[in-house]
């Protein structure tokens, strides 16, 4: 290369750079990233004992990566470019064709919540039904790239079975239904069809008859879920959200943020995280009640996966207390014998099982 053609490159690149350094001064800082779908880092305080710790010059470089001009762009373009070179696992995430799966790699508290699980078994007189739901990256393991690795939770469904408890058979249900839309292909949690193959296998375990799947109504065509905003990968088809049970005479009491609304949420449709739409999203504590459904009393020890699994079960429950363990920790067979309820449901999704430090309140 000659040197008028260095010179000429090395005079674009630091216009290119005085140019990003200009849109970063002219141009507002953003707020929130609705692809990330995370609050961005604003300007950092200055302070000299900041400087001199060195947390305000790690808090500017965060500030400066967050409000990067075009930030969302130039993530997707290196996305693109990593995929052209073979990549398939993007910050935890697996592409697998039109279909994003989360990877499931560790058990932090897997072996030590099963103990809890036993314990709370032990706890309570009451009926206590255990349904740990498998991730995609299990159902869907087939549609994994070649040589994925995945965290074996049929396996860890095995030993769950011998925690106590009556079990509900998450897993077959699931497998059995394998070919249709039972998981987003954007988001980490299962659709409401999934979620209902989930309500029958419980109803299976209680002896009850499920009421019969309705007609679906599509209430969103444009969402894109969890793992499109964790993992760059921002060329795949939105997924669509669907419902199959009508908010009728059920209302949803929000007990902690003091207000009461129905089955769903709509105004959630019209922000990023649509699958909020149902109840309202994540809460230490709702109680569902329906005056139409038989007696009985249900409370729900889980996680996001029962947000759309709470509609089908509102069908057979007068009451449903579902008890968020991340925010309400109290000691589940306490709660049960102070409230009443008849019978209590463990529900989480594996992967969240697994990792769950706040499990501990099973045994309390």
């Amino acid at each position: 290369m000659s040197k008028i053609s260095q010179r000429v490159t090395a005079t674009l690149f630091c216009v290119f750079l005085a140019g990003l350094g200009l849109l970063h001064l002219l141009l507002p800082d953003r707020g929130f990233s609705p692809v990330e779908n995370r609050n961005l880092k604003q300007t950092p305080a200055f302070s000299w004992s900041a400087l001199a710790d060195g947390s305000y010059t790690a808090a500017l470089e965060t500030y400066l990566a967050d409000q990067f001009p075009f930030r969302d762009s130039w993530m997707g373009l290196k996305t693109r470019y990593e995929r052209l070179l073979g990549k398939r696992e993007f910050h935890g995430v697996y592409l697998c064709g039109d279909t994003l799966i989360s990877k499931v790699s560790s058990a932090s508290y897997g072996d030590r919540n099963l103990d809890f699980l036993h314990e709370l078994t032990e706890k309570t007189d009451l009926p206590v039904y255990v349904g740990l739901i498998p991730t995609a990256a299990e159902i869907w393991r087939q549609k994994l790239p070649e040589g994925a690795a995945s965290f074996d939770q049929l396996a860890y469904l095995e030993r769950a079975k011998d925690a106590g408890g009556i079990w509900v058979d998450m897993a077959g249900a699931l497998a059995a239904h394998a070919e249709e839309p039972v998981y987003y292909r954007t988001d980490h949690h299962w659709t409401s069809l999934g979620a209902y193959y989930g309500y029958t296998a419980l109803m299976k375990a209680m002896g009850e008859v499920p009421a019969p799947l309705g007609p679906a109504e599509t209430v969103s065509r444009d969402f894109y879920g969890t793992l499109y905003s964790t993992s760059g990968i921002h060329w795949l088809k939105p997924d669509t959200i669907e419902r199959y049970v009508p908010g009728g005479n059920v209302s949803v009491e929000d007990v902690h943020g003091g207000k009461t609304h129905g089955l769903y949420v709509d105004s959630f449709l019209a922000e990023k995280d649509k699958y909020a739409s149902f109840l309202g999203g994540n809460a230490p504590l709702y109680v569902i009640r329906n005056t139409d459904a038989p007696a009985g009393r249900l409370l729900v020890v889980r996680d996001s996966y029962s947000d759309s699994l709470a509609p089908f079960l509102s069908q057979n429950f007068s009451e449903i207390h579902l008890l968020d363990l991340r925010y309400y920790r109290t000691g589940v067979a306490q709660y049960a014998e102070e409230n009443g309820m008849d019978m209590i449901f463990v529900c989480y999704s594996v992967d969240n099982f697994i990792k769950d430090a706040d499990a501990v309140f099973l045994a309390q």
